[in-house]
């Protein structure tokens, strides 16, 4: 059975930005951006390093979550993973 599930992720650059992407195989997707292969973003913002990831039914709705992602402020997306238990700054590269 193939597996159609795919994920919304979010990431830690160096510079202490985000970047959200999507994916059907994050680690595989976080080595890319690590590799300087990934986004052009994050080429030059290399190490990153993974903070959250969101599985959803589908592609399509993985992209759906991502625009919605990437329309947050910084202080929301700030809010999102802190909601989530996750504190990012303990993970300054």
């Amino acid at each position: 059975m193939e597996n159609n599930k795919y994920y919304v992720y979010m990431l830690l650059c160096h510079d202490r930005t985000f970047y959200t992407g999507t994916s059907n195989d994050v680690a595989k997707r976080v080595a890319t951006h690590n590799s300087g292969k990934g986004a052009k973003y994050t080429k030059t913002r290399r190490p990153v390093k993974l903070m959250y990831t969101e599985e959803l039914a589908d592609k399509s709705a993985a992209l759906k979550r991502e625009i919605a992602i990437k329309k947050l402020s910084r202080q929301q997306k700030e809010a999102l993973l802190e909601n989530q238990g996750i504190n990012w700054r303990d993970y300054l590269i």
